[in-house]
């Protein structure tokens, strides 16, 4: 294989001039624009699809199968939901709960496109987390430079490839590189930057942002937590969370970084482990086309370190090879929070395993190792579950299962605090390139009305500003509901108007309300 050409470091800054004068020219703002932009985007992978899936071999040593269902489907299938929904998303929003003399203004939301964006991708998963992003902007009508990751360098070629030859070369643009050219594209000025790696680099890229007021969605990581009680289906336990890592190597920012378990049912536990692995890998992991690969030398001797320096028992797997960059799945017993498989994230396939005397003492070492990981991962029964999500946080949750919410393509996806800020994913892409744009339109006829806001101010104005605005509360002094039939049938449950102006007033505002909602039937 070839290796991966990078764009020249003084060329960037023109690039990014480029997308720019592209978006100010207001031609990637129709609808049709945009789902013709997607509708090519499809087709160029379509067409690219056994290239795609032979450079996520090559990079990853993921499978064809894994390629398609994780990588090259996912984005097919998330293109065609955004082409059938686009129109319906890209509409203006009427404002929720507002009261009679506001909908005279006919007040909205209009759904505008962020402007220039600047999109970094990510390794583990190349075509998804760099195609996935440049899905929401292409359908929100931004342009952008896509940065994907060098670490997957023949990834990074076919998607080149593919932009280059079906999207809008002043739209859409890819830069290729390591730091130099990530450096270079950071200097320049985006209108949204999106991100997905690491919270080491995450925390550079928000710092930069930060210098020029840049939004930033962030995709990053964590120590995310699988909690097994002792009233869990052990079984089903052991093969869920087996599958989590040994999907990509446990190279995906979701899979669970460490399991606690009930110290009761750890023995079972383990023996579900051994029988699970033996059935997904009757030949073992080593040699095998369904198990891939670390994604580099640096990476692999980060887990070898892990493991080298825990003070756990291993109980299953252990065997590495630093020349073919395998690792198999290994699971180990540890004693402490502080071990150096539960300090910091893996992303690999180490599973260790600390046994609790109980669920309370679960849920507090995870609120201490990580108070806002990625995922979260429950095991057993309703009441347990539902005790684990009220006295946690995390990005998202997959009860009874190894991060199952995040292979949901249309389900809103994101970290909160170090794990991350922002979502996409389905209608959330298209949000998160999207400014949403509060507009009014005040009518002349209405100006009557208005005239108590000019000065000179009186008491008199300020009556009836008072009987036109003000809410009338459902609750008395100590904070309770107060249940009366009247406050619901003269206040309507919000807004008190008074007085003869005030009946006046509802009268005018009824009819331009019953006016606003016939123009927008």
């Amino acid at each position: 294989m070839s290796s991966l050409t990078y764009t020249p470091v003084e060329e960037i800054p023109a690039l990014h001039k480029r997308v720019v004068a592209k978006f100010n020219t207001h031609t990637t703002r129709p609808i049709e624009y945009r789902l013709k932009q997607l509708r090519k985007l499809y087709w160029g992978l379509k067409d690219e699809e056994t290239a795609l899936l032979n450079a996520c071999l090559s990079d990853l040593g993921k499978s064809h199968y894994e390629t398609y269902l994780t990588e090259v489907g996912w984005v097919l299938n998330d293109i065609v939901f955004m082409t059938q929904n686009l129109e319906r998303f890209a509409k203006d929003e009427k404002a929720a709960d507002t009261s009679l003399m506001n909908l005279a203004m006919s007040p909205r939301i209009r759904k505008d496109p962020m402007g220039a964006v600047l999109i970094i991708g990510a390794f583990n998963f190349p075509i998804q987390l760099t195609l996935g992003p440049l899905v929401g902007a292409i359908a929100a009508g931004c342009t952008a430079v896509i940065k994907p990751s060098e670490s997957a360098p023949e990834s990074a070629k076919i998607m080149e490839k593919v932009i280059k030859k079906v999207l809008d070369p002043e739209a859409y643009v890819v830069v290729q590189g390591a730091v130099p050219e990530t450096t270079a594209v950071l200097d320049q000025k985006w209108d949204l930057i999106f991100y997905t790696g690491g919270p080491t680099v995450g925390k550079i890229i928000a710092k930069k942002a930060a210098e020029t007021l840049t939004p930033v969605v962030l995709e990053l990581g964590g120590r995310n937590p699988a909690i097994v009680t002792k009233n869990a289906d052990i079984r089903l336990a052991a093969r869920r969370l087996l599958w989590a890592k040994l999907l990509n190597v446990g190279q995906v920012c979701v899979s669970q970084n460490y399991i606690l378990i009930d110290k009761e049912v750890l023995p079972a536990f383990v023996q579900q482990l051994k029988a699970a692995l033996a059935e997904f890998h009757p030949r073992g992991s080593q040699n095998n086309g369904d198990y891939g690969k670390v994604v580099n030398e640096r990476s692999w001797q980060r887990l070898k370190d892990m493991l080298d320096n825990s003070k756990g028992k291993v109980l299953l797997g252990g065997k590495t090879d630093k020349a073919t960059l395998f690792f198999e799945p290994t699971v180990v017993e540890v004693t402490s929070q502080d071990d150096s498989l539960l300090a910091s994230e893996s992303f690999g396939p180490l599973i260790p395993i600390l046994a609790v005397n109980n669920l309370d003492e679960a849920i507090r070492i995870a609120n201490t190792i990580d108070s806002t990981p990625l995922g979260l991962y429950p095991f057993g029964t309703s009441a347990e579950t539902s005790k684990v999500l009220s006295q946690t946080r995390s990005g998202g949750v997959s009860i009874n299962d190894g991060f199952f919410h995040a292979s949901i393509p249309t389900l809103e996806f994101g970290g909160v605090g170090g794990s991350g800020n922002g979502s996409y994913r389905g209608k959330a892409s298209f949000d998160a390139f999207t400014h949403r744009r509060a507009v009014t339109t005040t009518p002349g006829w209405i100006e009557s009305l208005l005239a108590v806001r000019y000065p000179p101010f009186t008491n008199a104005k300020l009556k009836q500003i008072k009987a036109m605005t003000d809410g009338k509360p459902n609750f008395d002094r100590n904070g309770n509901v107060k249940n009366s039939l009247l406050l619901f049938i003269f206040g309507f449950g919000a807004k008190s108007l008074v007085g003869a102006g005030g009946r006046w007033l509802t009268v005018v505002a009824i009819a331009a309300a019953v006016r606003h909602y016939k123009s927008n039937l």
